[in-house]
């Protein structure tokens, strides 16, 4: 049971960060996906980049604290998180002209 919260909560912290640095990134890492005389679409990298970076503090702080069983859920509320972001479609960004 423990372990289900804990990849639950994680799950939304992971799905959070994407959300959240999406929406307001700091480092402004772009990258154009289509660009015609209309309209461009671009896609931020900022909140999976930022979420990326989250995973791996967690998993290594799990692996310093011994918990390599943890590491299993915490990878798969990172994909889970990144999966559903990009289904949501964070990040995506279309400029019309």
């Amino acid at each position: 049971m423990k372990k289900l919260l804990s990849t639950v909560l994680q799950f939304v912290m992971f799905l959070l960060v994407y959300a959240i640095f999406s929406l307001f990134p700091p480092f402004h890492v772009e990258r154009v996906l289509i660009a015609t005389p209309t309209y461009s679409r671009i896609f931020i990298l900022d909140g999976i980049l930022i979420t990326l970076a989250l995973y791996i503090v967690i998993v290594i702080i799990e692996t310093l604290v011994k918990r390599l069983c943890q590491v299993t859920w915490t990878t798969i509320a990172f994909v889970l998180a990144v999966i559903l972001g990009y289904v949501m479609k964070f990040g995506f960004i279309t400029h019309e002209f």
